[in-house]
């Protein structure tokens, strides 16, 4: 399984993901054919993943259908898999407006979390986010501020946590303006892209990551009219994507 991901790896880092998606949907069939139940759901999650990234509806809410049908069958709802396998379909369910359905998931995924991981592991920054998003299309406000807090204390202390503090920056600005709408939020919300903005333009590691979080950086930054920054973000992912 490590060289399994380790390939899908390089392919999401060269923005391939036509082949990554031939790697999934391979080994998938060869897990089925053995009877791997581990692989299957492995490789599931990554698939639900990668078309909620393409916005590809149907296959993405298929595929995450499919693992958490197979968390039952395994028995293993209270393992750590299956919160990672909750937290990842439900994510898939809040990229598509079905916040609700997200919720409970997400409220599955922290109990397992808190009960078999530690307080400061960076798996906590994306459930909490990811979770925040999900109140906030609820209208939950202090609930999500709360979950944002807290990820951005643990990412803070994580190798590399700076970039997903970034994110997080990017996502309480479209909060607070959700919350007090446009005119009201406006100094706030430009604190917050400012923040953002100095973690991107300072982070020194430019890898694959860096270029994914460009890229989902960029049209926020064209939501609120920063459209040159927009462009060099773009670029910068760019550039990375097309080295040998």
């Amino acid at each position: 399984m490590e060289r399994i991901l380790n390939k899908l790896d390089g392919f999401l880092g060269r923005n391939d993901y036509k082949s990554a998606e031939e790697h999934i949907l391979y080994w998938l069939s060869e897990g089925e054919k053995r009877g791997d139940n581990r692989q299957k759901l492995l490789l599931l999650n990554e698939l639900a993943g990668l078309y909620r990234k393409l916005s590809r509806q149907n296959d993405a809410l298929n595929a995450a259908e499919n693992a958490l049908s197979l968390v039952k069958a395994m028995g293993i709802e209270d393992n750590i898999g299956a919160g990672t396998t909750y937290l990842n379909c439900a994510t898939v369910y809040k990229a598509f407006k079905m916040a609700e359905k997200a919720l409970p998931l997400y409220e599955k995924a922290k109990i397992i979390y808190e009960k078999e991981l530690s307080q400061n592991d960076k798996r906590f920054g994306g459930l909490y986010n990811n979770m925040a998003l999900a109140l906030v299309d609820l209208g939950d406000f202090e609930r999500a501020y709360n979950l944002y807090e807290k990820a951005i204390a643990i990412m803070e202390k994580v190798p590399d946590g700076l970039l997903d503090v970034a994110i997080t920056y990017l996502n309480i600005a479209d909060a607070k303006q959700a919350e007090m709408g446009i005119e009201e939020s406006d100094e706030i919300v430009g604190a917050f892209l400012e923040k953002a903005m100095k973690i991107l333009d300072n982070h020194e590691k430019r890898d694959g990551y860096y270029a994914f979080v460009c890229e989902k950086c960029a049209s926020v930054f064209g939501y609120y009219g920063f459209f040159l920054y927009q462009q060099e973000l773009e670029q910068r992912a760019r550039e990375i994507y097309e080295r040998p």
